[in-house]
């Protein structure tokens, strides 16, 4: 059985029938049928609960493309609140549990929602990628904590930018957060230039897009973080993506602090807040909105209810809304693209930075043991908080 190298010396096993294309080069697959088959490894779970009891490594074969499927290698993949969420089972939106396609007698989910990934081989049908392209995923649940995946074209985005301008972290993070940031900025409120907004979880990844985002279209921000010791250093590190101003959760509860704030937005208003966290955190932001002002709680991360004192609808006519991507991207698909292609062209320009990383890496020569306990890590870090750093799965 002899073993065919492609991208990075990839090992691919063959099927039982024999070569007959000598291809020592990538782009010579183009249009071929494929002698042989990829395996794949991936993140799964039977049952939801816990995802240091429930995750489990799983290794299974894929089939040929066909027509307008294309074989991807994954790249990166980000492990998000939503993709935890999804394991525990308290998440609007399930993956599904599958069996034929992944070999198993008991069904299993893939997790993951985001991912990049680069095309191996293209389907006799497919126009749209020829293999080294990159894509990302255009729609969640496909199941992204995996080494390959035969996907169908319009499982994809193509990423129209090298490694060099766009990298396969950064393409892998460009979906969700920085999307999110950008769609709440623009939906709720007609914000214009010199226009304020204040946001709680201000270090988050939606958090920081938001005061990157704001700071290019000149708006200005006040943010708000937990207290830590290294505080002085974050603000400094918020400040340089554009923050105007960046508060502790202790500092906007006391009320002498209101007067702070109107010295900071002279005769301006605050119309928008973005809410990330819930319970006295999002009361306190509410407070500081200015008549007529618009609260958006996009999440929960202190799992506690959104609570609003009565006074503030009746005296200030406070508008309260959620927003879920998910649900706003599967009614616009299109322009939820197009929004994607330009935070890619932001990235690509230097104009807008990505959240720090950890790396989460698995590479050619480790034992399903080994991977298991490295995404596990990956996991553990992210549930105690990991420093405001998102973790990635990164195949190298």
């Amino acid at each position: 059985m002899a073993t065919l190298r492609v991208f990075n010396s990839e090992k691919l096993r063959f099927c039982t029938r024999s070569v007959r294309y000598g291809l020592t080069h990538p782009e010579s697959i183009t249009g071929l049928r494929r002698e042989f088959s990829a395996e794949a490894k991936a993140i799964v779970f039977e049952t939801n609960g816990k995802p240091l009891d429930v995750l489990k490594l799983r290794t299974f074969p894929l089939p040929d493309v066909t027509g307008d499927t294309v074989l991807v290698k994954f790249l990166a993949s980000p492990i998000n609140p939503a993709d935890i969420n999804q394991v525990e089972g308290v998440y609007p939106t399930k993956p599904p549990f599958l069996t034929d396609s992944i070999s198993s007698s008991t069904p299993l989910a893939i997790g993951g929602n985001e991912g990049a990934v680069q095309i191996l081989e293209v389907g006799n049908s497919v126009t749209q990628f020829k293999p080294g392209d990159r894509a990302i995923m255009r729609h969640t649940l496909f199941g992204t904590w995996r080494t390959h995946a035969i996907a169908k074209v319009s499982d994809l985005t193509r990423v129209p930018y090298s490694n060099s301008e766009v990298t396969a972290v950064q393409a892998a993070t460009a979906s969700v957060n920085p999307t999110t940031a950008y769609q709440m900025l623009k939906d709720f409120v007609n914000l214009k230039k010199g226009d304020w907004f204040i946001q709680n979880a201000a270090n988050s990844g939606v958090g920081r897009a938001a005061i990157q985002f704001g700071h290019l279209w000149g708006l200005k921000s006040i943010n708000v973080v937990r207290d830590r010791e290294n505080i002085d250093d974050l603000k400094r590190d918020l400040e340089s993506l554009g923050a105007t101003k960046v508060v502790t959760e202790e500092e906007i509860k006391d009320k002498g602090f209101r007067s702070t704030i109107k010295e900071w937005i002279d005769k301006r208003e605050i119309k928008l807040g973005l809410n990330c966290t819930g319970g006295e955190s999002t009361t306190n932001l509410a407070r500081q909105l200015s008549p007529g002002g618009h609260l958006v709680t996009y999440g929960g991360m202190a799992r506690k209810p959104v609570t609003v004192p009565v006074s503030l609808f009746i005296f200030k006519d406070i508008h309260l809304h959620g927003y879920w991507l998910t649900r706003w991207a599967d009614a616009h698909p299109e322009e939820k693209e197009q929004i994607v292609n330009e935070i890619l062209g932001l990235l690509s320009a230097g104009k807008l930075k990505d959240v720090p990383v950890d790396d989460v890496v698995w590479t050619d020569n480790m034992s399903d043991q080994d991977r298991l306990d490295v995404f596990k890590r990956g996991v553990a870090r992210y549930i105690n908080g990991s420093g405001g750093r998102k973790q990635v799965l990164v195949h190298k």
